[in-house]
């Protein structure tokens, strides 16, 4: 996307006291899919909006908790509500959600037909918790394992010690995507995923067809290779969010959950400025 004055107008983000908060359309979008209030215990005082403004200005800012600026809410308040969800699921069920709604809103069909895999590696912190050492990419820490559809929206993710080869983290990505879409069994990679060791075990109870695109070998020349570059932008895309440039959290799966939130902005203001 060229920047111009027409782009710049276009997301401009000034409506909100910070650039990470959600605007009246895109609470109009996100607002219905978030948790209902319990109907025991005590009446829900926080706005869930705010709640939200926080937590997508941790992930913007990459700040740590006790660094939420005054005028959010407690961050032992967001943090409760953080782990709440992670816990019960929620993430991964709304971008689910969104990312059908943005590719019906694009006249396609709310499951995808093939998906595009990958893997990106990075740093922990002194946090703690799982973490191995990536050989090829001389990194110690995780290894992020995601599929998107064929337009970059992220469909699954799981997150594994930098040790692990790719090959075999993308066992439990694809088995994932086939208990979610029984219909879905094709998918693109790079190299790292050659072989039958892959196949065969996501073989049951349908086999696989995994499409290798191999990297041009015209060497000094940039060259887009079909479907893989769409993977490639969706780490850009989430990339951007200060908080997953490292991998600051102590669990696997507190980190799935910054991905997922990471990934709901994104839909959220896509589908805001579509609609």
């Amino acid at each position: 996307m060229v920047w111009n004055e027409a782009t710049r107008e276009r997301y401009r983000r000034d409506e909100g006291r910070c650039a990470s908060d959600l605007s009246a359309a895109e609470w109009r979008v996100l607002g219905p899919l978030l948790p209902p209030p319990s109907v025991r215990g005590r009446r829900r005082r926080t706005p869930l909006r705010r709640i939200v403004n926080a937590l997508l200005y941790l992930l913007w800012s990459g700040c740590p908790w006790r660094g939420l600026p005054r005028g959010f809410s407690p961050f032992t308040t967001v943090q409760y509500h953080f782990y709440r969800w992670r816990d019960q699921g929620w993430w991964p069920r709304i971008n689910a959600l969104l990312v059908a709604r943005s590719r019906m809103l694009e006249g396609r069909d709310p499951e995808p037909s093939a998906v595009v895999i990958d893997s990106q590696s990075a740093r922990t912190t002194e946090s703690g918790g799982p973490r191995g050492f990536d050989a090829a990419k001389k990194v110690k820490g995780r290894k992020r394992h995601i599929a998107t559809d064929t337009s970059g929206r992220l469909i699954e993710t799981r997150i594994t010690p930098a040790n692990v080869q790719d090959c075999h983290g993308a066992v439990p990505l694809l088995k994932a995507l086939a208990a979610r879409f029984p219909g879905l069994r094709h998918a693109y990679a790079d190299r790292a995923y050659r072989g039958n060791k892959l196949l065969d075990a996501v073989a049951d109870p349908r086999p696989w067809t995994i499409e290798i695109i191999t990297r041009s070998q015209r060497v000094g020349h940039f060259v887009q290779e079909p479907r893989r570059w769409v993977v490639e932008r969706t780490f850009a895309w989430l990339g951007r969010n200060r908080r997953l440039a490292k991998d600051y959290e102590a669990s696997q799966q507190s980190q799935e959950a910054w991905w997922n939130l990471a990934s709901v902005k994104t839909l959220t203001r896509q589908i805001a400025r579509t609609q």
